[in-house]
């Protein structure tokens, strides 16, 4: 058989075939005087043998073991470790599939999203009470940010401040109160007037309601920090100022 042929037989590419052969995986078999390869029923059936290991979920690294004769590892290790991943990724499935079932249940999924369900429940409410609040917005995307940065255990943490905020009608009453004074400063030129009375009462709303386990764990509000460089460059200036003034309230409250 020419390698189109044996191609064929087994039901693959050619290029595989070659690809096999630059591996080292299949054994290239002499050419005859015409220079063309020719191939026997040996070759077909270790390319056969490869392919049925390959849509088993083998890699080829893998495949070159159990073909080799000094493989460490026999047919059925190799197999047993790929069933064992394979349940992994099963578990894994259906832990993704019922995290994306919670979060379709919560209803309409947040511009903001895909983010956790109850994430999405807070977003869905703070939408409703201030739909034209950009200040409430952009505060939805730095929550959904955070969220998708944070481990685990911080996650939860986060989470668990958040609701104790939002949760309660007082709660939810000074962050609104605080982005309505937020979003007031959105004109206003802190350069200009670094001292208005609006940017100190704004910070002190935002102190207010945003929980201390928030702040950054390793950085004050004033230092080079890369997030914090960001977060203030998101905003105007007299917004930025005022949301300096109440990290600095914050951390130190903290203190």
């Amino acid at each position: 058989m020419r390698i189109g042929e044996l191609a064929a037989a087994v039901g693959v590419t050619t290029r595989t075939v070659r690809h096999y052969h630059h591996l080292g995986l299949l054994p290239e078999p002499e050419r005859r005087a015409n220079g063309y390869r020719h191939y026997g029923l040996r070759h077909a059936v270790a390319l056969a043998r490869i392919r049925r290991l390959t849509e088993l979920g083998l890699g080829l690294a893998e495949v070159r073991d159990v073909l080799a004769d000094d493989a460490g590892k026999d047919l059925a290790e190799v197999l047993e470790e790929l069933d064992a991943d394979l349940a992994r990724q099963e578990a894994a499935i259906r832990d993704r599939r019922v995290r994306l079932r919670a979060l379709l249940d919560v209803g309409e999924v947040p511009a903001e999203g895909p983010v956790s369900p109850e994430l999405a429940a807070l977003f869905a409410a703070t939408a409703a009470e201030l739909p034209d609040s950009p200040a409430a917005a952009k505060d939805r995307e730095v929550l959904a940010l955070l969220e998708t940065a944070a481990a685990p255990a911080d996650r939860e943490r986060l989470m668990g401040a958040v609701s104790t905020v939002f949760g309660s009608p007082d709660g939810a009453a000074r962050a609104r109160e605080a982005y309505a004074l937020l979003d007031a400063l959105a004109d206003v030129d802190a350069e200009t007037d670094p001292d208005d009375p609006r940017i100190a009462e704004a910070a002190r709303a935002i102190a207010g309601f945003v929980p201390r386990e928030m702040l950054p764990q390793e950085a004050r509000p004033d230092e080079a920090h890369g997030f914090l460089r960001a977060l203030y460059a998101d905003f105007a200036p007299a917004q930025a100022e005022a949301i300096r003034q109440a990290l600095r309230i914050l951390w130190e409250g903290r203190r």
